[in-house]
């Protein structure tokens, strides 16, 4: 039979890839302007991620089991910083559509959109290493 505590492990690595490779693409992208492919690739995995997040956030809420003493204590940290990958790649998905919606994607607000994936890409890979230290160390869904 098919355990449901599954769902989380299945679905967490495609945030992690879409956020941290859309990041570097898109960065890359500012500084070469001749390929407008690289900003328009970084955007659509930026845009996946964030939709990848909002899957994976929802079956670790959901389909994972509590823990209790120090293993509880790193799943809070880590359900922490899961919360803060989320809102940052919201915000910055929405404010990177809204400015390629009113056609500023060239200016400085390109600047600020990559500030806050920056942040997104910060708290994706902690989020992800504490997620790790779950699997490794508690041996959480093995």
């Amino acid at each position: 039979m098919f355990n449901s505590s599954y769902f989380h492990p299945m679905t967490v690595h495609f945030p992690i890839a879409l956020i941290m490779i859309g990041f570097i693409v898109d960065l890359v992208s500012v500084f070469n302007k001749k390929d407008p492919c690289l900003s328009k690739t970084g955007y659509y995995m930026e845009i996946f991620g964030m939709i990848a997040a909002i899957v994976a956030f929802g079956t670790g809420y959901y389909f994972t089991s509590m823990l209790s003493g120090e293993a509880g204590l790193a799943r809070i940290e880590h359900k922490l910083f899961a919360t803060f990958t989320l809102v940052f790649i919201i915000l910055a998905s929405t404010f990177r559509v809204l400015i390629v919606y009113l056609k500023k994607d060239n200016g400085y607000l390109k600047w600020v959109a990559l500030g806050l994936f920056l942040c997104a890409f910060i708290f994706v890979i902690y989020t992800g290493h504490l997620g790790g230290m779950l699997v490794e160390d508690y041996l959480m869904g093995i």
